[in-house]
This record gives structure tokens, sequence and C-alpha cells, in this order.
């Protein structure tokens, strides 16, 4: 038998749950990520920040994901997360509790996600069987998909990589195949790309522009925030606490902010941020 197959399930409970009976059909493949490649620092790095995203954005509805593989399986918070970001209206129950139901409830699910996000099906890293079988890769491709669609300005930590392999049984027995997949976009050089900021080149090519620039900044705010009877002549100093740029950024969209919600005059660094 390949090493590699065995050395991939080195843990009992991923063992053992491949050797019972209909795991994985004739004919059938089936990718996992090694359990080497779980400890990788930038996979629980993802697993963390798509985790608090997913609690932030269903914060109102009282949903606390806990674990994406044990708590997005049957639907129930794929659902919420889909109505919350994208008012898709699923006509499914609300509540899947037998396997046959949250087997239904997660195709009408995926169905809906694959429509809305134009994707083919050739273009698909998941499926319903590898959702409710609580397949780890599978979650985060779908939740990554999910998260660049609704939230392009997302910040997702890039290139997150994991060590795969492909099981598939045949006629002489499990054939495998090992691979790196990229879950997260890959970005060469990410901190050259960071040089290329605009104002990055306005202090290093064109420094004597530099007062022209924060005098067409100052009139811009002040055209905004004048309306609140404040002035700000100081962009460094008077943005510090976060204050003007809260009562700039909801002149900007048009929006009250509640002034319970911070402090207008912070003491401390603390209520600053």
């Amino acid at each position: 038998m390949d090493p590699d197959f065995l050395n991939a399930f080195t843990q009992p409970s991923t063992l053992d749950r491949f050797l019972t009976e209909d795991v994985i059909a004739k004919g059938e493949k089936r990718k996992l990520i090694k359990p080497t490649s779980r400890n990788n620092p930038k996979l629980e790095e993802l697993k963390l920040f798509l985790t608090e995203w997913i609690n932030r954005t269903l914060k109102e509805e009282h949903i606390v994901v806990k674990s994406l593989e044990e708590d997005l399986y049957d639907g129930l918070v794929l659902h919420h997360l889909l109505e919350n970001l994208g008012s898709l209206k699923l006509q499914v129950d609300k509540i899947a509790l037998t396997e046959k139901k949250q087997r239904q409830k997660l195709s009408v699910i995926l169905e809906g996600v694959a429509k809305y996000l134009q994707l083919e099906e050739s273009q698909l890293k998941w499926s319903v069987e590898s959702i409710l079988a609580k397949d780890l890769l599978s979650t985060l491709h779908l939740l990554v998909a999910i998260a660049k669609h609704f939230e392009p300005n997302l910040a997702l930590p890039p290139n997150v990589q994991v060590e795969t392999i492909t099981i598939e049984t045949t006629s002489r027995g499990l054939k495998t195949s090992n691979a790196v997949e990229y879950i997260t976009e890959k970005k060469e050089n990410i901190e050259a790309q960071s040089k290329d900021d605009a104002f990055d080149e306005l202090f290093s090519c064109a420094p004597e522009k530099l007062d022209v620039v924060k005098k067409a900044l100052l009139q811009f705010v002040n055209q905004h925030v004048g309306k609140l009877g404040l002035n700000v002549k100081d962009i460094g100093s008077q943005f510090s606490d976060g204050v003007i740029l809260l009562l700039l950024i909801g002149q900007l969209e048009g929006y009250f902010l509640n002034l319970r919600n911070f402090f207008l005059t912070p003491a401390s660094t603390m209520e600053m941020v």
C-alpha cells in the first residue's frame, strides 16, 4: 500500500472513519487535507479569520460558530449567512434535524450559491456530500468563495495552502496522489506590491508636493465636517483619536452615528480604540 496513504492517516479517528463501510465508493475520489498540514499557522489564521467574520456577520442573530466543520455541515449557519450577506431567500426549512433533511437543505443552498456566484459545476470545489461529511477543505473553499463575492474588500489571509492527498478506489485497490492546493489567492512578493502605494511614492519621489496634497485633503475634510461646526487644521493630531474620522465617514456615507457608540472626547487609549 502507498506509504503516503498510511502517513496521511496517523490519527486513529480519521483512519477508523475511512475504514468503515461505504466511506468511499468504487470509482469515487476523495480529497483530504493531510494531518501534517492541519497545524499550518496560515491555515489556522484563515480558520480563525473566517470564524470571526461569520460571528461578526451573524451577531444580531445570536449565532456563534466555534468550529467551521462542526457548525456548518447541516446548512443552518450557511442559510443565515447567505440571507444576511446577499438577501437570498432560500426555500428551505430553518432547522433540519435528520440527515435526509440536511442533505436536501444543503442541496438547495449550494445550488443557490453556484447560481448567485455564477459558477459552473466544473468550478465548484465543494459538494453536498463533502460539506455534509464535515470536510474542512471543501468548507474553506466554500466560505472563501462566498466571502470574496459578497465582501470583495475583506482582507482574507493570502497564500494559504495545504498539502492534500486524493484517494481513489480502483479494481486494483486504493490509488493515491499528493498535491499542494491554494485556498486563498496566491500573491507573490506582497511587500513589493505594497511599495507601489501612491502615498509611498509621494513620500519617496515627490516630497515637495506633500504640502499641496495635505492642503487638498484638509479642504476636502473641512468641506464635509464643517457642516457639523468643526474645523480641522492638522490632520495628524486631530485624526489621532478617531473622532473626526468617524464623523467624516458618517457625513460621506450619509448616515447618523449614535454618539453613545463612541467617545466624543476620548481620555484614554482604550477609549480611542
